[in-house]
């Protein structure tokens, strides 16, 4: 099957000439729609106070996503809270580290943070097992972040701050569509609320990580394109390698994935992890040398896409001197 346009239930990257889909657009010509299949709410301050959950009891804070950092900080002044200085923050990796960095105001913070998976930062927590941890999270019962916690015997705390509500996309004519790519399993019951007979369209599913394989799996709908996989560790490389037509591998599972039978065929990195000092200059430093160097690659293709134009315009007869 050929495909042409694929609907992304993700919003849209700030500079798609240098995320991972830009060969899908340029080399492959694909039509990309990008739209979040779900919304966050946040748990108000007093359904958060029935939990009994006292911030100031905690000495660190577990974060996996900018959510649970933006809803954290917003309870915590919803409850006229405040933590002390020398509150310990794990990050699941080191771009919510840099995020964090927009509500801490003191210079000298410890912030942790993993390599790329959440058993990476796992592992880091381990080693500070008496601190007393705090997880601010969403409302769902497990995840695959508590069940790793779990696994590894990390001793913390629950904290529901918001929840997931799916999204209308009955805005879309989904037979326009050859491939619809979902990244949880709130994005599939947004899909299956909106689109009850998915199942009967005529439209390839692609789905990154094993719990949204399971949400589809649950709905009986088929997976036609899995990820990550050894050759394909992000959505945008299984979706390429489809339509080149290359021959799935397998999936790769979390660590955490073991302990409900799942196999992992490979190993997560074992890289060092390191302690960074939160600081909002450092971040914003780094933010401006990134749009700086975007600019001058994007600079260097204008000129050399000026250049061939030039080129090209010259009569035969000065292509021949």
């Amino acid at each position: 099957m050929k495909v042409k346009k694929i609907l992304i239930s993700q919003p849209e990257p700030a500079d798609l000439e240098k995320s991972p889909y830009r060969n899908l657009i340029q080399k492959h010509k694909v039509e990309l729609t990008f739209f979040k299949f779900f919304e966050i709410v946040g748990i108000s301050a007093s359904d958060f106070r029935k939990t009994r959950i006292h911030i100031g009891d905690y000495t660190a804070i577990i974060f996996n996503s900018k959510n649970s950092i933006d809803h954290f900080f917003r309870m915590l002044k919803d409850l006229r809270e405040t933590v002390s200085e020398d509150m310990k923050y794990f990050c699941s990796t080191e771009a919510i580290a840099l995020y964090l960095q927009n509500y801490i105001q003191y210079r000298k913070r410890k912030v942790f943070f993993g390599n790329q998976y959440f058993s990476d930062l796992v592992e880091v927590i381990g080693k500070h097992r008496d601190e007393k941890f705090l997880f601010p999270c969403s409302d769902e019962k497990q995840t695959e972040y508590t069940k790793a916690l779990d696994k590894a015997k990390i001793k913390y705390t629950k904290a529901p701050m918001y929840t997931s509500a799916p999204r209308d996309l009955t805005r879309f004519n989904i037979d326009e569509y050859d491939v619809i790519a979902l990244f949880s399993p709130i994005g599939v019951r947004s899909l299956v609320k909106s689109f009850p007979d998915i199942k009967d369209h005529h439209i390839l599913i692609a789905a990154f990580g094993t719990s949204t394989h399971a949400a589809l799996k649950e709905n009986g709908i088929k997976l036609n394109i899995a990820a990550p996989t050894q050759s394909a560790p992000s959505m945008a490389m299984a979706l390429e390698n489809y339509i080149m037509g290359k021959e799935q591998d397998n999936v790769i599972a979390s660590k955490s994935d073991a302990k409900h039978g799942i196999k992992s065929t490979i190993t997560t990195a074992n890289k060092r992890t390191k302690p960074v000092i939160a600081n909002k200059e450092v971040y914003k430093h780094r933010m401006e040398e990134k749009k700086a160097q975007a600019a001058a690659r994007r600079a260097a293709r204008a000129a050399e896409k000026a250049k061939l134009a030039a080129a090209s315009d010259k009569s035969p007869k000065e292509k021949g001197e």
